[in-house]
């Protein structure tokens, strides 16, 4: 497997993987990803800030991701909790994993590769937020040893919870 940083020929490809996750949680009955988010603005705009990768198993692109070393103004206040760091961060963002790749373990393997790239980067902490209803990425996280930290909003008002890993 390869990770690596996505270029622009991989948007329609990160679409197509964006598109089952949107469906899986509508499945679910996950209100995250519903609302034409993220579209094909934000992925472009993702690869042109050089923050969205890909892992690729025989030259076919899987997974994709996007970690940030940017501040988050979301996380500037967090409520019934607190980080658990107040260092330099990198931020995990749109983790998702084709259909046909779910249950291989690939988004460990974003989760390990994040850490190297934050470890790189001289940064020892990683943090994540999520939808509420989003278990299976609570799960993720929790045995990834990500701590949960308390409630953020996002720019927009949504609410999610917030993890963080130090590394």
């Amino acid at each position: 497997m390869e990770f690596r940083k996505s270029i622009k020929s991989d948007v329609s490809r990160i679409m197509e993987i964006i598109r089952q996750a949107q469906e899986y949680f509508k499945l679910q009955g996950i209100n995250q990803w519903q609302n034409n988010y993220p579209n094909k603005e934000v992925i472009n705009n993702d690869i042109d800030n050089g923050q969205s990768y890909v892992i690729l198993k025989d030259n076919n692109i899987v997974a994709t991701t996007v970690v940030s070393f940017k501040e988050e103004k979301s996380y500037e206040n967090i409520i019934d909790g607190k980080w658990i760091t107040n260092d330099k961060y990198g931020v995990i963002h749109r983790i998702a994993v084709d259909s046909n790749y779910k249950g291989l373990g690939l988004s460990h393997e974003i989760i390990k590769y994040s850490e190297e790239l934050c470890l790189s980067n001289n940064i020892h902490s990683i943090r994540v937020d999520t939808h509420e209803e989003n278990i299976p990425m609570q799960n993720l996280l929790k045995k990834n040893n990500f701590k949960y930290c308390g409630i953020i909003f996002l720019e927009d008002g949504a609410k999610r919870i917030a993890f963080e890993k130090t590394i």
